[in-house]
Formats: structure tokens, sequence, C-alpha cells
């Protein structure tokens, strides 16, 4: 089992962990309502995809 040798100082890893920072999700707006939605699926206010209707929404 590997032990570590010397202490990694913060700075070292601050580094490390910099990548595991969350990301914002990426969103669209739809052709028909305007709202925002996420890419390549159908809205869930109006049910269009693509300007066309796919699901009824009440």
């Amino acid at each position: 089992m590997a032990v570590q040798q010397r202490r990694v100082s913060k700075s070292r890893k601050g580094m490390r962990k910099s990548h595991l920072a969350l990301e914002k999700p990426t969103t669209g707006v739809c052709r028909k309502c305007g709202k925002p939605v996420k890419p390549h699926h159908v809205c869930p206010h109006c049910g269009h995809y693509d300007n066309k209707k796919i699901i009824d929404v009440e």
C-alpha cells in the first residue's frame, strides 16, 4: 500500500483539485415559448422540439 513520504502543500492540493469544480449546465431557448430548455430535449413547458409538437403538456 502506498504511503505518502511528504506532506502535500495547500498549493499542490489546490492545483490537483482545480478540475473538480462544478460547471453550469448548458441551456438553450425554446423557439416556440422562449423558456430555457436543455439542448436536444423536448421543451417541458410547451412540448415542442425542433418546431414540432411532440408531447401534450397540460
